[in-house]
């Protein structure tokens, strides 16, 4: 947690936010036997103002809503946010087939009764954790339904048959919605309004090299450089349809670097990172054609770290 607070005052973040982050950490501290649950992220969010906003949110109590494209860094923002409160997580995928047994439980017979078994919903409201929503437009409107009393001001889970369970002052739900995907729906207004919702930018060149840099302390400043001008321009052709967003994957990008410095070249790595998520063969040409334009083929670890 204080490392990332560090990171927030290099931000530039106001420091009467981080300085109530830290008093609410220090009076709400996480229960020993969640402490594995709190994450420990290795990689940092950066930007300013998304930072700015979601904590005043969340200090706030309001739940949030981090909405964009691909590749803008949602659920590093999800996870930065519950490591910076200290909070324990519980991380949610939706799908299609996702239901209301899913999020907040079932009957489940323990060998001798039949018992209630928590989902992670309910967890997340007892414990005071941070409850990561992961595309939550997938799942289907009726499925979510559930949420709506543990979202507003009612902050109850009423599950049939059971005791009505409060949500602790903790809790925090942060929801996370992609456009465009296969699946996904729009939000209906009654749960949308339940959410205080952050539009994601996109990552810039600069940020991306401030990444990279951190990521991999021993990449040279040049390597670093490149590597964020090639995610510019494949963004930038992806943005005028030229290519598909396949293309736009910031993990392939840091995934890449990574098997180089493992022992791969620059060309194998990019190719099994970048290229050969799409499926096209024409598409493929013309994501390597982007690459060679900016990265030689044959570059390998010595090139691109210090020695």
């Amino acid at each position: 947690m204080e490392k990332i607070l560090e990171n927030l005052e290099k931000e530039g973040v106001r420091r009467e936010l981080i300085e109530k982050v830290r008093a609410f950490s220090e009076a709400h501290p996480a229960d020993e036997a969640l402490r594995d649950r709190v994450p420990a992220p290795d990689t940092f969010y950066y930007g300013n103002k998304v930072w700015e906003e979601a904590l005043a949110a969340l200090l706030a109590g309001k739940n949030i809503l981090l909405a964009g494209p691909k590749a803008t860094g949602k659920n590093i923002l999800a996870e930065n946010l519950a490591a910076v409160f200290g909070r324990p997580a519980w991380n949610i995928s939706f799908h299609i087939s996702t239901d209301a047994a899913a999020l907040v439980g079932t009957d489940t017979y323990d060998g001798q009764k039949v018992v209630f078994r928590e989902g992670p919903i309910t967890r997340s409201a007892k414990c005071g954790g941070f409850a990561i929503l992961d595309e939550i437009n997938m799942a289907r409107n009726e499925a979510l339904a559930v949420l709506h009393s543990a979202l507003d001001f009612r902050r109850v889970i009423d599950v049939p048959g059971y005791e009505l369970i409060r949500v602790s002052p903790e809790t925090r739900f942060i929801g996370t919605m992609n456009y465009g995907y296969a699946g996904t729906r729009d939000l209906n207004e009654a749960l949308a309004s339940r959410f205080a919702v952050i539009m994601m930018p996109a990552i810039t060149e600069e940020d991306l090299m401030r990444l990279l840099e951190r990521k991999f302390p021993g990449l040279k400043n040049k390597a670093a450089g490149q590597f964020a001008k090639l995610w510019g321009e494949i963004a930038r052709k992806a943005e005028k349809a030229e290519i598909s967003e396949r293309a736009l994957d910031l993990r392939g990008l840091l995934d890449a670097v990574s098997l180089i410095e493992n022992g791969l070249t620059s060309g194998e790595a990019l190719n099994m990172c970048i290229v050969n998520k799409s499926f096209d063969a024409y598409e493929r040409t013309l994501i390597s054609d982007v690459i060679a334009a900016r990265i030689p083929a044959d570059l390998t670890a010595a090139d691109i770290f210090e020695r």
